[in-house]
């Protein structure tokens, strides 16, 4: 996807000018500092516990040798049934058994089919806390049930936001909030209503494109704007949509509206934001926001249909509960 030009107003208290704010050019940064300070420590945190035996006589002396004795010696990673060995009893995990063609990487030996049913049992037995523990989630679970819970724990980090690029970058929201604003130099705005004008010369001769991405920060969270141009089947359309900077379970506390219009002529769309844990192609193409056929797009923009002139208009509020009636009453941002 291309980025193309992007002109837009953000204001705090609902008043709108007609300042043009130039468009930024990012450069694409890939890294992996997963915190807003300095990179996200994600590791097992394994307290020491006193000395046990198991039913097949293999000593342990705290689960932090345990997890050692678990880890695969090729790629560090948790071993999960089936765990092979060698004739010399080194372990290795079955991706890596594959890999590294069927020989032992630790004596050379040939693998073969051997399995460490002891080890595997061992695993069964252990519970273990979260692997995101370092950042706040105090649960512990079974060997087997720690994965599937890891894969949706809500203090795993997020991943970049950012739309038409293959950023890699991972963190707590804090920092992607810098990372947006340093590396991709991404529209920073304060307040929830907005006004924004994309605009493009040559609009039928590029099927898909994507403006710059516009943070807003209000109510104390973050929410990005998206603006693109993709091809619906086979009509060309416009879609603008919001991403609220959090879990899905927060997002639904807020609601926004967008607007366009031009010739006496609008369209609205009112709706909850999705979480970025939904990928922005996910939302994209879920069709979740406001889309304009591209006919009606240029009819929009007015003169002779030969430019993108699109302004976009919309505000963000956070739901309220009416303590007396249990109705969401909405919250407006001053």
């Amino acid at each position: 996807m291309e980025l193309d030009s992007i002109e837009c107003i953000s204001s705090s208290d609902g008043i709108i000018e007609d300042d043009e704010i130039p468009l930024h050019h990012p450069h694409i940064i890939h890294s992996q500092f997963p915190s807003s300070k300095s990179p996200l420590n994600i590791n097992n945190n394994i307290n020491n516990n006193s000395n046990s035996n198991n039913s097949d006589g293999i000593s342990i002396h705290s689960t932090t040798s345990v997890h050692e004795l678990l880890e695969c010696p090729v790629c560090t990673n948790s071993m999960y049934p089936p765990i092979h060995q060698c004739h010399n009893g080194h372990t290795i995990c079955s991706t890596c058994k594959a890999r590294a063609h069927n020989r032992c990487p630790t004596c050379r030996q040939e693998l073969g089919d051997i399995r460490c049913l002891a080890l595997e049992k061992v695993a069964e037995s252990l519970e273990l806390p979260c692997k995101y523990g370092s950042v706040g989630c105090p649960e512990i679970f079974p060997y087997y049930s720690k994965l599937k819970h890891e894969a949706i724990c809500n203090f795993r980090p997020y991943n970049c936001p950012y739309a038409g690029s293959e950023c890699s970058v991972v963190g707590d929201i804090p920092y992607l909030v810098a990372h947006l604003r340093d590396d991709h130099k991404v529209d920073m705005h304060s307040g929830c209503t907005f006004n924004h004008r994309y605009v493009k010369s040559n609009p039928r001769e590029v099927e898909n494109a994507t403006w710059m991405l516009t943070v807003f920060n209000c109510f104390g969270q973050c929410f990005c704007l998206h603006f693109e141009a993709f091809q619906l089947g086979t009509a060309p359309v416009y879609m603008a949509f919001l991403r609220f900077m959090g879990d899905e379970i927060e997002a639904r506390n807020y609601s926004y509206s967008l607007e366009v219009g031009g010739n006496g002529r609008k369209l609205t769309w009112e709706g909850t934001p999705r979480s970025i844990r939904d990928s922005h192609r996910k939302v994209r193409d879920s069709h979740d926001g406001l889309v304009i056929q591209r006919n009606m797009a240029l009819f929009f923009s007015g003169g002779e249909r030969k430019e993108l002139k699109l302004r976009v208009t919309g505000r963000i509020w956070k739901e309220q509960q009416n303590p007396d009636g249990g109705v969401c009453m909405p919250n407006l941002c001053t």
